[in-house]
């Protein structure tokens, strides 16, 4: 008997935005489905648009899996996590164990699909877009917020706009925020 997938499922139990009052409560499950589909796009768009040859089932596959280990962890909120150096990398090792503990979840002959969507290459190309989409998916969150009305989320959304800014550099980004980012201010009337 292997645990694996019962403990990916536990990922709509892991609240995020912990330390934050939220008109809607988002979990983990719920913003990996969101980032999964941003990345995709991105990687549609860098093909499409600016003639790379990324893998856009691969970048969809590696964002559904960028929360993994947070079913072990849990989602520890960023003010903590970036607090200081020490508990950055702290908590960088407790990823990497929690990684570890899910993988020896496994079959044996399953592992070697896993290992690298659980523990993903932080170089590659593919992994800068699902943490552009990451961070879209983020600010998203924020923007909504506020859009309800909740000001509790002014200042998150003010650190990701930066957060976003920093991948403008990518030009599939870049097109993203000019094409999709403002239609998330809207309600669903102007929408139609």
């Amino acid at each position: 008997m292997y645990n694996f997938f019962a403990y990916m499922s536990r990922m709509k139990l892991i609240r995020r935005w912990s330390l934050m009052k939220a008109v809607t409560d988002e979990n983990i499950a719920e913003h990996s489905a969101q980032v999964a589909q941003i990345a995709h796009a991105l990687a549609v768009i860098a093909n499409k648009l600016y003639g790379k040859e990324i893998n856009a089932d691969r970048v969809t596959t590696l964002a559904l899996y960028h929360e993994a280990s947070e079913v072990i962890t849990g989602d520890l909120p960023t003010p903590i996590k970036y607090y200081n150096p020490d508990i950055r990398t702290a908590y960088k090792n407790i990823e990497g164990v929690a990684n570890e503990k899910l993988l020896s979840m496994l079959p044996e002959e399953l592992k070697a699909e896993y290992t690298p969507l659980v523990e993903q290459d932080s170089d590659s190309y593919e992994h800068k877009l699902v943490k552009a989409a990451d961070k879209l998916s983020a600010y998203i969150k924020c923007v909504e917020e506020l859009k309800s009305g909740n000001r509790e989320f002014a200042k998150a959304e003010a650190a990701l706009k930066n957060e976003v800014d920093a991948y403008l550099c990518l030009p599939e980004v870049r097109y993203f925020c000019d094409a999709f980012l403002a239609s998330f201010t809207k309600t669903l009337d102007e929408l139609d």
